[in-house]
């Protein structure tokens, strides 16, 4: 069986994961891993996954010729640099969302990866997500008829520390960020105007630090169709994740993964136990899934990938008119994100 020989570039908590399941693919040969922190830690976690080289140093990746693919899974700011030194070297790349803070930067890396003739692929894992894929499929069969109305709810378990707050890029650009991929992911259409309305309802450090932690955003696609999505940095109930597509002939709608399906029922109360608490858990198939077919795309010469850097631009886009909109308060087209 042909193997792919791969490098990743980071090994947070991302790259970690990336890796793992990497190396549970007999199509891919994990080669190397690079860090700005080699740590005795990081070289035994390494060995137990059967990958001999750690570096400190990203190029010793990028100019290694046998290596065909690169995931990218360090911090945003190395990016855009990272996309075009890889595809100058001729290497497939998987990027994790956002590929960076400023589209403008991001036409630039796309313009390297066409030049060089290359595959990207964005870290939009919820795509992936059996649930979500379903309401696609649904939505692109005509089974609701024409989609009317969109809605997304995406609230986290629990803000990040301070320190992520500041080179996050914001609530829009960090967070929903997903939710404006599932919006044009889920409508099939193209957003032509946002209005986002925000506020720091959770932790005032975070509004210190120049951000929101709760937001409303408003969205109008190119089919006519109209989108709310609602934003929490902290659902104390746990990981909230639903979206809900009504169209003429019908709606589908998505509820939480939950732990289990169990109900309990007593003369007090009806309960159940309550949402998976952290992404990791609820996007733990997604994210297998998404690198599957990034690789299967690369060995059968398919260069088709299921999200792209197109999809990436638009999302950062949209992020873009989204906090536009909420300091000049007015909907914003997205023409005028040129």
């Amino acid at each position: 069986m042909e193997k792919l020989n791969v490098g990743i570039i980071g090994a947070g908590r991302i790259g970690r994961l990336h890796a793992e399941h990497l190396s549970r693919n007999a199509q891919v040969h994990v080669q190397t891993i690079s860090d700005m922190f080699v740590t005795e830690e990081l070289q035994g976690w390494a060995t137990r996954l059967g990958i001999s080289n750690v570096t400190q140093n990203y190029k010793d990746i990028i100019e290694d010729p046998s290596i065909q693919a690169v995931f990218i899974c360090s911090s945003t700011n190395t990016h855009v640099p990272f996309i075009t030194e890889a595809a100058q070297a001729g290497k497939h790349i998987f990027c994790e969302k956002p590929i960076s803070l400023d589209y403008r930067q991001t036409m630039g890396a796309l313009e390297a990866v066409k030049a060089a003739g290359v595959v990207l692929q964005t870290g939009f894992n919820r795509r992936f997500d059996h649930n979500f894929k379903r309401v696609r499929e649904l939505v692109q069969t005509g089974k609701i008829g024409d989609a009317h109305l969109i809605k997304i709810t995406s609230r986290d378990p629990a803000p990040p520390n301070p320190d992520y707050i500041k080179v996050s890029g914001g609530l829009f650009m960090d967070m929903a960020i997903h939710d404006f991929d599932m919006a044009r992911y889920l409508s099939g259409s193209e957003v032509t105007e946002v209005y986002a309305q925000g506020a720091v309802l959770v932790d005032p450090v975070i509004g210190e630090l120049g951000d929101i932690d709760t937001a409303i955003i408003s969205l109008r696609f190119e089919n006519g169709a109209m989108g709310v999505i609602d934003n929490s940095r902290k659902a104390v109930y746990g990981y909230d994740q639903r979206v809900e597509v009504f169209g003429s002939e019908g709606s589908v709608a998505v509820n939480n993964d939950y732990p289990n399906t169990a109900e309990i029922s007593t003369k007090d109360s009806v309960y159940r136990d309550n949402p998976k608490f952290f992404f990791l858990e609820r996007y733990h198939e997604s994210y297998i899934d998404e690198t599957r077919q990034f690789i299967e795309c690369i060995l059968t010469g398919s260069n088709q990938v299921p999200v792209d850097g197109f999809d990436a631009l638009q999302a950062e886009r949209i992020a873009f008119a989204a906090k536009k909109s909420m300091l000049e308060g007015r909907p914003v087209k997205l023409h005028e994100i040129n």
